[in-house]
């Protein structure tokens, strides 16, 4: 498998935002159920374990990550089914997204944006988002997990080329 990377460079007021986006033969709340309920998210990122709500950290397993460690996430803001924004922070810096839904054609498009301070480690960032966004894909589709071995370093030349726009 070779698949295509999707990601999108924006320059932002405080550095930019790498966008990937997905559509979904869904409704927006199964799809919000897949991005926020524990067992769903074990199928495809790693489950997580507290109280979420605004303002409050949960423990998530980084399932598909060497020895599956686990991290705090910090739920910035919830708005079901529309847009959840996250945040964590581990030894490669602060990690801000925002995960966010709109119905298109009949579906659900999931636009997931990574805030950057700058471009720094976008060749290794895009390859990983792109595997984890067909993780998602794959999990909803019941088809096998994809391998991030065909995302990365496949990925990384069109990860290293994007600009700004």
């Amino acid at each position: 498998m070779s698949p295509v990377p999707t990601g999108r460079l924006f320059r932002t007021d405080t550095g930019a935002d790498l966008v990937l986006t997905r559509t979904f033969r869904a409704p927006a709340e199964d799809v919000w159920a897949s991005l926020t309920e524990p067992e769903r998210t074990a199928r495809w990122f790693g489950p997580w374990e507290g109280q979420a709500a605004p303002g409050r950290s949960v423990k998530v397993q980084l399932a598909f990550e060497e020895g599956a460690p686990w991290m705090d996430v910090r739920v910035e803001a919830c708005e079901a089914p529309r847009r959840l924004e996250l945040s964590s922070v581990d030894e490669s810096g602060t990690w801000r997204t925002e995960l966010l839904l709109s119905d298109v054609d009949g579906g659900t498009e999931l636009r997931f944006v990574h805030h950057l301070d700058g471009a720094e480690g976008i060749a290794e960032v895009g390859p990983g988002w792109e595997f984890y966004l067909d993780l998602l894909v794959a999990a909803r589709e019941g088809r096998p997990p994809v391998s991030f071995d065909d995302y990365y370093p496949a990925q990384k030349p069109y990860y290293e080329g994007l600009t700004a726009e």
